[in-house]
This record gives structure tokens, sequence and C-alpha cells, in this order.
């Protein structure tokens, strides 16, 4: 995606850095160091909290990710998952990006496809991460 969208980048990634191992789930990141989230910070913007899974992109176009600063991260607003808020980031819920956190590593490659698409190879990548453990059943 351009520089400046806002938009979710589509397409194949790897996950580059893994920011967080150790700290509180409700912890926030400003500049990718953690902060004690205040009462004023919770209630404003959309907040970069719990981990940080950044991405960098493996296609033409989205080869500018990491540059863009994209993450897979949790938020102070989770109700608000699924609707556009991130500036291009993929938002969890806090407790979800923990746990997901501790089942990757660097190097892991990421997906992103449009909403609502979801290919065969997709589908057998998820049956396999639950048959591991790694997603619910």
């Amino acid at each position: 995606s351009a520089e400046g969208s806002f938009k979710t980048p589509k397409g194949r990634f790897r996950i580059a850095d893994k920011i967080g191992a150790g700290q509180p789930v409700n912890i926030a990141y400003k500049s990718r160091v953690p902060v004690e989230p205040t009462a004023e910070m919770l209630q404003g913007d959309d907040l970069v909290m719990s981990r940080i899974l950044w991405l960098d992109g493996l296609e033409d176009g989205n080869a500018n990710t990491f540059d863009r600063y994209i993450y897979i991260h949790g938020t102070n607003h989770e109700e608000r998952i699924g609707e556009p808020a991130s500036h291009g980031c993929i938002r969890m819920k806090n407790a979800e990006i923990a746990e997901l956190f501790d089942r990757v590593e660097v190097g892991t490659r990421v997906e992103i496809a449009a909403p609502n698409v979801v290919s065969s190879g997709q589908k057998t990548a998820k049956k396999a991460l639950r048959h591991k453990g790694a997603l619910p059943k």
C-alpha cells in the first residue's frame, strides 16, 4: 500500500521483529518504548498496546511495510476491532496478541488477504495450526 494511505497492506509478509516480551498485557507503547498508559491516553486515540509484531513486506506492492511501521498489536479500544482505526496496522485483543506473540518467531510468514477472502491454503494452514494447538479448536 502507498505510504500515507493509512490502509492495511495486503499480501505476503514476515514478522521482522517482536517487541514486548515480559511486559504486562496492559502496557502501551510510544515509538516502540513501553509506557504506563494514563486514563487520558486510554480514552483517546487508538494506542499500540500489549505486544508488537512488526511486519516486513515480501512483495513489490507491500515492500515499504516495515518503513511504514505496520504492526500486529493490541489496542485500548478492543470494541472497535474490525473497524478502520489503526493507520494500517492489524489490531487484536490484548490477551490474544500476547498469546500469539508467544507462539510465533521472527521470520514467521504472515498473509493478509482482503476481508472475507479465505484461500484453500489458509484453510489448510488453520487446520494445521489448530492441530498443533496454536489456534483454538
